[in-house]
């Protein structure tokens, strides 16, 4: 198996990863099905890094649809140590306005369709989610956008929360107001239980949210379509390609070492000599380091 230190999972508008070398297309089956389409391996500054576009290239995959089980799975089998989630996402505060960057550091999951976790079927574990975000990952990507030149500095918000719907429709007016009174920051629909996952697999997991709208509750401004959210994402897309790359080099240079990468280590209530064959093998990836 192809190995790389880094992985790039690609949102909304973001099917591509300009910076990669050396690029090589690889497919991986995981017990949990095919990830959203091939992976492309390659290196940034002599880096391995691995990119997958979430929604699959041409975007034919709705939130829902997305095998989030067996993207993460298919990462960890790679070797993946860090992971940037790229994601669109409609602003709920004045203040973080379209074209805007933020990097949140917590979720409210709403989701209500989609498998949250590698276990069950024989082996339970309870990860902590406390703060889901891993900071040192988070810190490469704030230290990244504070590298670029640019004639007009992108707005940064450090922290926040993003609140994840199941979609595929944008919200309605009383759920947006709702979700500003839940204090949330950002409004998606990916992050979740992607996020979940990364933890489970014990790979230190941090999201560039890309504000592209102020999804519908803003008196003032129109309410989100898919046109706006893409066409406003395309206009940011290249600062998000510069920040990755640069990103990339940070991590690969340093190699902090994360929470996330012991999370499991006080998580797991079955032992892995208690489970059953089937059961360990299909959890071989994640339970490596354990047995």
């Amino acid at each position: 198996m192809q190995q790389a230190l880094i992985g790039v999972i690609g949102g909304s508008g973001l099917y591509q990863m300009d910076a990669l070398e050396n690029t090589n297309e690889i497919q991986i089956e995981t017990p949990f099905g095919k990830p959203s389409d091939v992976i492309v391996t390659g290196q940034v500054a002599g880096i391995d890094v691995a990119f997958l576009a979430r929604h699959g290239r041409g975007h034919r995959l709705i939130p829902s649809e997305v095998p989030y089980r067996a993207n993460i799975y298919a990462m960890k089998k790679m070797g993946i140590r860090y992971l940037i989630s790229i994601s669109a996402v409609g602003s709920l505060r004045e203040e973080m306005k379209p074209l805007d960057i933020v990097l949140p550091d917590q979720f409210i999951d709403l989701t209500k369709r989609r498998d949250s976790s590698f276990f069950g079927n024989g082996a339970v574990a309870h990860v902590s989610m406390a703060h889901p975000i891993c900071d040192r990952v988070a810190n490469a990507l704030l230290r990244a956008t504070d590298k670029l030149n640019l004639s007009e500095p992108i707005q940064l918000h450090q922290g926040g929360t993003y609140v994840c719907i199941e979609g595929p429709q944008f919200s309605t007016l009383a759920e947006s107001q709702w979700y500003r009174s839940m204090g949330a920051s950002v409004i998606g629909m990916t992050n979740m239980p992607e996020a979940k996952l990364a933890r489970e697999a014990e790979i230190a997991y941090a999201t560039l949210a890309m504000v592209t709208d102020y999804d519908c509750w803003h008196p003032q401004e129109a309410n989100v379509t898919a046109n706006m959210a893409i066409a406003n994402l395309m206009k940011n897309a290249h600062h998000a390609q510069e920040i990755i790359a640069t990103a990339i080099k940070i991590l690969g240079t340093e190699r902090p070492l994360s929470i996330a990468h012991g999370a499991l280590s006080d998580a797991l209530v079955t032992r892995p000599d208690g489970m059953s064959d089937v059961t360990r093998d299909r959890l071989s990836a994640i339970l490596e380091a354990y047995t």
